[in-house]
């Protein structure tokens, strides 16, 4: 695996990116360490960022340096997908916060979705200012997505915004309301 991480053919190094998630060795870590700080290719980027998670604790500094480094929405997507099994709440509260501000639709979307895994945590409070900003975004697809994520806060304020978004002039985000009140 590791003489395939230099192949010319980017599939090749993103299988051998892939496998040393598998084998979880030192010498694999040191291997995806070295594809983050080399590889061109954001696919392969993001292959080695999801073989590194799979090393647990120690991965974490690496991934979330990775993450402030790299702009590319697939590379962040592929973080912030790890981030579920992240156990501080402050380090997925962080990569939230950056998605949140990056400059990539997709990545803010995810970022706001993640924030309902913050709601009965210590970062609950941080977690609700971003997602009262993302309720006021211009674009309704985030405040669709902040609507359906505030419900997940037991929160007086989380409640008025959602009313708020009950009465939004856009159908999508009062969609997300309402599917609220059949769960």
């Amino acid at each position: 695996l590791k003489r395939r991480i230099n192949d010319k053919e980017f599939l090749i190094r993103s299988f051998a990116a892939m496998g040393l998630g598998h084998k979880r060795t030192d010498e694999g870590f040191s291997a995806l360490l070295e594809i983050l700080e080399n590889e061109a290719d954001n696919n392969v980027v993001a292959e080695a960022a999801n073989s590194l998670a799979k090393f647990g604790a120690s991965s974490i500094p690496h991934l979330v340096k990775l993450f402030e480094q790299n702009q590319h929405w697939l590379v962040r997507q592929s973080v912030l997908a790890t981030s579920e099994d992240f156990e501080d709440s402050a380090v997925l509260l962080k990569l939230c916060r950056l998605g949140f501000n990056g400059a990539e639709a997709t990545v803010k979307q995810l970022a706001i979705a993640y924030l309902s895994q913050l709601a009965a945590t210590p970062q609950a409070p941080n977690a609700l200012e971003i997602l009262f900003r993302a309720a006021a975004d211009e674009d309704p697809q985030i405040r669709a997505i902040a609507a359906r994520v505030l419900r997940q806060f037991d929160d007086e304020q989380a409640q008025a915004a959602i009313a708020k978004l009950s009465q939004d002039s856009h159908h999508q985000v009062v969609g997300a309301v309402l599917e609220g009140l059949l769960d």
